[in-house]
Formats: C-alpha cells, sequence, structure tokens
C-alpha cells in the first residue's frame, strides 16, 4: 500500500509549474507562476529566482508561502509550507536546466541566481487521475441523476494532510 508521502509525491510529480503565493510588502497576497525545478522524495519543493526579485524580497520578510498546482481537471493541490531561499552553488549547478537562461541570461554562473525551497507544512489534495477519473465520471453523473453530491473516496481522490 502506498504511503501518503509517496501519494502526495506522485501527485506533486505530475506538474511543471505553481503558483507560488507570497505576502507582499503591502500585506497583499501576490501570486505568480514558476517553473519546477525539483521535487525532492521527501517532497520538498524547488524553484530558481534572482536575488533581487520581489519574491526573495517578499521571502526575507516572510517564509510562509502558499504553493497551487493544476492539472487540466484531473488533479490540483495547494501546499502551505515554509520557504527558504539557498545561494548554494553547486546546488543550483546540479538543478541547471538550459532553459533557464530565458529568465537568467547570464546562466548558471549568475551571482544573482538563487534557489527558493519550500518545505511543506500541509497539504490537500483532489486526485482525478487514472482509475479515481472513472470513479468520479460516475459519481458526478449518479449525483446528477439522484440530485445528491457525489461520493469522493477518501484519501484515494482527497485529503487534508499534516506533512513532516
Amino acid at each position: 500500500m502506498q504511503t501518503m508521502t509517496e501519494k502526495i509525491h506522485g501527485l506533486l510529480t505530475k506538474f511543471d509549474t505553481a503558483v507560488l503565493v507570497t505576502h507582499g510588502r503591502d500585506s497583499n497576497p501576490r501570486a505568480r507562476p514558476m517553473g519546477i525545478a525539483k521535487i525532492s522524495e521527501s517532497n520538498e519543493l524547488w524553484f530558481f529566482t534572482g536575488r533581487d526579485s520581489e519574491k526573495a524580497h517578499e521571502l526575507r520578510d516572510d517564509e510562509q508561502v502558499l504553493l497551487v498546482f493544476q492539472k487540466d481537471h484531473s488533479a490540483y493541490v495547494s501546499l502551505v509550507g515554509r520557504a527558504s531561499l539557498v545561494s548554494d552553488r553547486s546546488a543550483i549547478a546540479e538543478l541547471w536546466k538550459s532553459s533557464y537562461k530565458t529568465w537568467f541570461p547570464g546562466g548558471v554562473d549568475d551571482p544573482n541566481l538563487l534557489l527558493i525551497r519550500v518545505h511543506g507544512q500541509e497539504v490537500e489534495y483532489w486526485d482525478n487521475t487514472g482509475f479515481n477519473s472513472v470513479k468520479y465520471l460516475f459519481e458526478t453523473a449518479r449525483a446528477y441523476i439522484t440530485g445528491n453530491k457525489p461520493n469522493v473516496t477518501e484519501p484515494e481522490q482527497h485529503a487534508h494532510v499534516a506533512m513532516k
């Protein structure tokens, strides 16, 4: 049987991007899409950013973040966590892809380049991929016909989980 960490990891690996929500300097939320550089086995997420970017300044002031993921109409994840800025040049080199040069023209050696590491604290997901999609279609059809809400299997299709 799959552990919850494995379940969450399997879902997270379906996504290439996430929307990173930070607290802006005016205390209002700020959201922006971010390409995912890495998802570790323990479900830490890594992203590239610039040392002088607005999000880096926001994270220095408040490390609490929300990551939101969506894949078509089949998988959704929201993850609350703590972000840290990482300037480790070996980690930057390990995660670097040539496509990042679009945003960081100085390349892997750009002194402005940083990583954001997000350690998840809690996650909520809705998984209608694979066989779950068949179950969901059946349940929505049943709900439409009977006038009742669809039954969603916990934790197979949906769960709210505190992470370690």
